[in-house]
């Protein structure tokens, strides 16, 4: 089934307890855990027996998840009634990088009209645990260990959280989830030095400046920034194999 092994912190809870969650849930989360993180190369087949072998679920809580992940994106059904991880590809990320820039610069707008002291504390906090994660990351090609993407992601998150729109904040997390792989993808295959800290506190001082213009101007210019790395990476395997 081609299984990636990827650094993992096994002391982060949130990837190590499913308790109090159903079958179906669990095998939710975790399959998707590892096709985000890249435990599956992209357009791998998905069967539901290797599976069962391979996380201890019945048939129906995997298949229940693989329909999940089908409609978050992260899966294709095929027309045989099967499933692929999707592929990594320039039109997708294209096409997701318009809708996060759709939905998540007008959300921090809104977050900085909106949010509250609390908020504001929130997001400090999360860059602070950033910085420390960030520490660690080395310079070259390198596998993304849990610990590192839930910070980042929790960041983000903090940064949107006083968007007022709930709809909005979840259609956000789901778009930022899904470019996840293609960061990890664009971290393995990197070449040269490269480390977003310094976007990430120019992005907390506009926010914590409430200067929407600049703050929004610099998340659309992060956002991009992903998906130029992808880009690189994906022409330089095409370079290779020619």
């Amino acid at each position: 089934m081609h299984k990636i092994h990827f650094v993992q912190n096994t002391e982060h809870p949130e990837f190590t307890s499913y308790a109090g969650q159903t079958l179906s849930e669990q095998a939710f989360l975790r399959l998707r855990r590892d096709v985000i993180g890249g435990a599956f190369a992209p357009g791998v087949k998905l069967k539901v027996d290797e599976l069962q072998e391979a996380y201890g679920y019945s048939s129906s809580p995997l298949r229940e998840a693989l329909n999940r992940l089908s409609q978050e994106g992260l899966v294709k059904a095929d027309d045989r009634r099967g499933f692929r991880v999707a592929p990594i590809t320039s039109d997708d990320l294209l096409d997701l990088t318009h809708m996060r820039l759709m939905m998540e610069v007008p959300a921090l707008r809104l977050a900085i009209e909106h949010g509250d002291d609390a908020w504001e504390a929130a997001v400090v906090a999360a860059a602070h645990r950033l910085e420390l994660a960030e520490a660690h990351l080395g310079e070259g090609p390198q596998v993304l260990d849990e610990t590192w993407s839930q910070v980042h992601r929790d960041f983000h998150m903090s940064l949107l959280a006083g968007c007022p729109s709930q709809r909005q904040r979840v259609l956000c997390a789901s778009l930022f989830d899904q470019a996840e792989r293609y960061r990890r993808f664009s971290a393995r295959h990197r070449v040269s030095a490269h480390s977003k800290n310094r976007e990430h506190k120019r992005l907390l001082d506009a926010v914590l400046k409430r200067d929407a213009d600049t703050a929004c101007a610099l998340l659309a210019e992060h956002t991009k920034g992903t998906q130029r790395n992808v880009e690189a990476a994906l022409l330089r395997m095409r370079a290779a194999t020619n």
